[in-house]
């Protein structure tokens, strides 16, 4: 058997966070990911992001988005480096970037610059606000993006002041969404010779995640606010609760989930309790529910409810990212993965999410600036020609 995008060769114009995390999936999925990055500039702006580093540019950050691939160093503003990426180009599926949305267009990296070269070239753009618009040519960053479609708005209790999600959620589904983007449109460009450009914005998948949300503003006009304990907004218990020693969040998001729970707590009661015997009457109900399901959980640890619940109650222990990782349920799901490193030996990473069964993902460690320059370039690069033998 073989990696799904075995074969797949992808020349990569990118940097930071979104960029290189679609890539990633790619390159954990057989692609070969050819990282271009600029010497001038010492390379990806990644390399640079700390405050914690491998080794003089490497940061965990870096390796965090960039396993799997292979780097090369050319500057796009230099002709001769230009025509050198021309001739990569011409072997390449895709050339996917990540650039501020009017930069494509003025490096030569749109189909319309390229198609002459390699007529199936798939061009895949992921930038902030899109090629085409009155906001093309703005950097954009994904908190700004949490801030401007709502996020902040929604995230946190209520009461208190706007907040971000903990991760950069924007830029992870941006470059997922634009993997999925690259793939779609190599699909099309295998089937019909042709290649085309096809393009992602930060901006656009933030307001795509408002998702059903927003379809409750746009017909009936329903502005959801934050809810307390990180509450569902119509579901309920959906939420955090108390126990002994922390939290745990519950999710009886089926009706039938509530029943099997009031009787797992010993309330079998509550099942049919006017205040509580659907959804409707639950979140009319909330607050005082809330807190009487916080005295019963808090006879117990989260551990032992859990135990208790044995996976007949959809719920969850709230840990902190240490917690997360020690879970003997993440190790046992190979969800960290090892690569050797040059200089600390072996380093982890969180494994790729998608599965192929009865295959072993590659684990290779993010390359140092320019690592591939002579078995990818060399080939590429004009050699001058020999002089003929007794000709001066």
């Amino acid at each position: 058997m073989s990696l799904p995008l075995a074969g797949v060769r992808i020349i990569a114009v990118e940097q930071y966070g979104a960029g290189p995390f679609g890539t990633q999936h790619l390159a954990d999925l057989g692609a070969e990911v050819i990282k271009v990055e600029n010497p001038v500039e010492g390379g990806e702006v990644g390399r640079a992001v700390g405050p914690y580093f491998f080794e003089e540019g490497d940061s965990h950050f870096f390796q965090s988005f960039n396993r799997n691939k292979k780097s090369v160093t050319l500057n796009l503003k230099d002709p001769a480096d230009k025509a050198t990426l021309i001739e990569l180009i011409k072997t390449a599926d895709a050339l996917y970037d990540n650039l501020r949305g009017d930069l494509p267009a003025k490096l030569g990296l749109t189909y319309a610059d390229l198609a002459e070269h390699n007529p199936k070239l798939v061009c895949a753009h992921l930038s902030a606000y899109g090629r085409e618009g009155e906001r093309k040519a703005w950097p954009g960053y994904d908190y700004l993006m949490q801030a401007e479609a709502g996020y902040c708005a929604i995230t946190g209790e209520p009461g208190g002041p706007p907040a971000r999600f903990g991760i950069s959620i924007i830029d992870m589904m941006t470059g997922t969404t634009a993997a999925l983007a690259l793939l779609a449109a190599l699909v099309g460009a295998r089937a019909t010779g042709i290649g085309r450009d096809i393009d992602v914005s930060l901006y656009d998948v933030a307001m795509h995640n408002l998702n059903y949300l927003g379809t409750w503003y746009l017909n009936d006009g329903i502005k959801t606010d934050r809810a307390p304990r990180s509450a569902h907004p119509s579901l309920t218990p959906s939420q955090m609760y108390r126990t002994q020693d922390g939290w745990m969040f519950i999710m009886c998001n089926k009706e039938k989930f509530w029943g099997i729970l009031a009787q797992l707590i010993d309330r079998p009661e509550w099942a049919s309790d006017p205040r509580y015997c659907n959804f409707k009457a639950r979140l009319a109900h909330r607050d005082q529910l809330t807190e009487e399901l916080d005295a019963v959980l808090m006879t117990a640890t989260t551990e032992q409810w859990l135990k208790h619940f044995a996976g007949q109650v959809p719920a969850a222990p709230v840990n902190d990212v240490g917690q997360a990782l020690d879970n003997p349920f993440a190790r046992a799901q190979g969800l960290i993965v090892e690569s050797a490193h040059p200089a600390r030996g072996t380093i982890k990473t969180l494994a790729c999410p998608i599965r192929c069964p009865g295959e072993t993902l590659p684990s290779q460690a993010a390359p140092r600036l320019g690592a591939d320059n002579q078995s990818v370039l060399g080939p590429l690069r004009a050699v001058p020609p020999r002089k003929a033998a007794g000709v001066i």
